[in-house]
């Protein structure tokens, strides 16, 4: 029977005393404690729980388990009445330095001793986190005599790490590229850093190994993600609807997290289970003035459109300016770009305002879950092209050279920007950063320019480019335009002296 969702609102005090696995500086003094159980969760059901197995193996291990922790081991392995696992799909997303390592490596150990597990995978998206985790298992394994008792061997090398026991049970190291290479039929895969998990090819493959497991079981660790986190955006998105009433009861996901997007310490509360346990108050406090783009995703456990993204946030807010807009009777430059998959595309629009100062305006998107039509877009595009005193339609002969061609004939002028597409990122990001590039506020337009990021063309120059599925093809338009929109009116542009 299902218990009614929760989304608390509100921090509680966890138990001090020994239930910890280190204690921090004057544990006497500490006053506030992070909340042991998650904001956003999937409905809990009264099913009877493996879980307290694993809570019982780290207490015999003499490193008692966090409340928070406790709580992800009792509702992720809960049994259906044939044996099965409730949900065979989990999800533990919380800042950093909580103890999600912890909690995998003594899940990891239950499989190997508890259980009889045949074979886990453990895969993280950087093979050095990947190594750390397996050198603190290992850790833990030397550390208790009936532990190591039951190994038969341990191998080392790096990328291929491997743990076997007696029994024959496995645990294995694999790279997210190749995790599921030469594997058959593990039992459980753990993925650490779900986040930078991208792929989905990558992910489904690994999905796939466990079709003939007798009672398969994933296991996915992360902090906040961001726009381009496709596989752990599904996963939310799919526990999100089941908490909305979707029948979907075969998902677990668990989310502490800070319920606003103010940096606080009483924010922190919700997203540092560990505070009061293993984190110290004062490490809080010490971050919280740091990069906030950072300090969300890191400490706050928020999604971000884009972390290191090209384009500051303060800056692109201080930008708007609803009274501006597009004057029919201006000189225009329009830029159309479209996404490398071809799905979507974007048409943006600039003029300037003065001698300095110019706006842009976003004025037509087009998506297709299969491929765009390149003639429709450009049926689209040329009354805008008529409708503005234009001088070029700009474009990258790469990504929209189909589109733009098929208005030349049309005498609409158009303009490759390929060699100029370096200098016309430069132009953007400093027009911004400036001040004298002005928006309306657009809401898509807003999300695509905060999802850019930089990368790198050559020693010196870059070029915006956009990370997993997130569309930027309307921050490329607009660098295009700002290209010319930044143009000096003279041939002077600097007097000396």
């Amino acid at each position: 029977m299902n218990k009614p969702v929760q989304v608390i609102d509100s921090g509680s005090e966890a138990d001090t005393g020994s239930n910890r696995l280190e204690t921090v500086s004057e544990p006497e003094s500490a006053t506030l404690f992070g909340s042991p159980t998650p904001r956003i969760h999937t409905p809990l059901n009264d099913l009877p729980s493996r879980g307290f197995e694993v809570i019982d193996l780290a207490a015999e291990l003499k490193q008692e388990l966090m409340p928070w922790q406790k709580f992800v081991l009792e509702h992720s392995h809960k049994t259906l009445p044939n044996g099965r696992w409730a949900t065979p799909l989990n999800c533990v997303t919380v800042a950093r330095q909580n103890g999600k390592s912890y909690l995998m490596n003594i899940r990891i150990l239950a499989g190997l001793f508890l259980w009889d597990e045949s074979i886990q995978i453990g895969s993280a998206h950087r093979l050095s986190t990947s190594f750390e985790q397996f050198r603190h298992l290992e850790r833990m394994i030397e550390g208790s005599d009936s532990l190591s008792k039951q190994v038969k061997r341990i191998r080392r090398r790096h990328g291929e790490e491997e743990i076997e026991t007696i029994k024959g049970n496995r645990f294995i190291i694999r790279a997210a590229g190749s995790a599921s290479r030469g594997v058959s039929a593990p039992e459980t895969i753990h993925l650490d850093e779900l986040r930078e998990m991208k792929d989905l090819e990558t992910y489904s493959s690994l999905r796939f190994t466990l079709m003939a497991a007798k009672n398969p079981m994933v296991m996915a660790y992360t902090n906040a993600g961001e726009s381009t986190s496709l596989i752990l955006n599904q996963i939310r998105e799919r526990a999100l609807a089941a908490i909305a009433g979707n029948e979907d009861p075969e998902i677990g996901y668990f989310e502490w997290s800070a319920p606003t997007d103010v940096i606080s310490l009483a924010n922190a509360t919700f997203s540092n289970p560990a505070l009061g346990h293993t984190i110290n108050v004062g490490n809080i406090t010490s971050v919280l003035n740091d990069d906030p783009t950072v300090v969300m995703t890191e400490v706050m456990c928020r999604w971000v459109q884009t972390i290191t993204g090209v384009v500051d946030a303060e800056k692109w807010k201080d930008c708007a300016d609803l009274e501006v807009d597009l004057d029919p009777d201006k000189l225009t430059w329009l830029a159309i770009d479209v996404t490398p998959d071809r799905k979507q595309a974007a048409l943006v629009g600039a003029q300037k305002l003065g001698s300095e100062d110019f706006v842009v305006k976003l004025l037509h998107t087009w998506s297709n879950d299969l491929h765009i039509d390149d003639r429709a877009i450009a049926n689209d595009v040329a009354p805008y092209c008529r409708k503005y005193p234009l001088e070029y339609l700009l474009y990258s002969q790469r990504a929209a050279g189909s589109i733009a061609t098929r208005l030349r004939p049309a005498g609409i002028p158009i303009h490759d920007m390929d060699s100029a597409y370096p200098q016309s990122c430069d132009e953007l990001l400093g027009a911004i950063n400036s001040g004298r590039l002005k928006h309306r506020n657009q809401g898509e337009l807003t999300a695509q320019i905060l999802s850019a990021v930089k990368f790198q063309r050559g020693e010196a120059g870059w070029v915006i480019g956009r990370r997993g599925q997130a569309p930027v093809c309307a921050a490329v338009a607009t660098a295009l335009v700002s290209h010319f929109a930044t143009r000096p009116e003279t041939e002077i542009d600097i007097l000396v002296g």
